[in-house]
């Protein structure tokens, strides 16, 4: 399964939230064979502004919004929780 991430290097919310990806990939098994794919949204600007967002970091899986803005760790468990119910549904 792939995410989504809109982000820019120079954001400390970003960083933020690829240090709690980072940690909870390791911490759980179960978000292991999560992907990231991340956009820096400063490189890619027709990709991102084809998306409907305001703030990063922003989580998508697919098309469907999971996160925006500032992410606590519980904030990034919750996203990934939620995009492994998704497949599982």
């Amino acid at each position: 399964m792939k995410l989504t991430l809109f982000y820019l290097p120079s954001c400390p919310h970003c960083r933020l939230a690829l240090k709690f990806i980072e940690e909870l990939r390791h911490e759980d098994a179960k978000y292991a064979d999560i992907e990231i794919e991340r956009i820096d949204e400063s490189e890619q600007k027709a990709l991102a502004d084809s998306y409907d967002y305001y703030y990063v970091p922003c989580f998508y899986l697919g098309r469907d919004k999971l996160h925006e803005g500032h992410a606590e760790k519980s904030d990034v468990r919750r996203v990934f929780d939620k995009a492994l119910e998704t497949v599982c549904v």
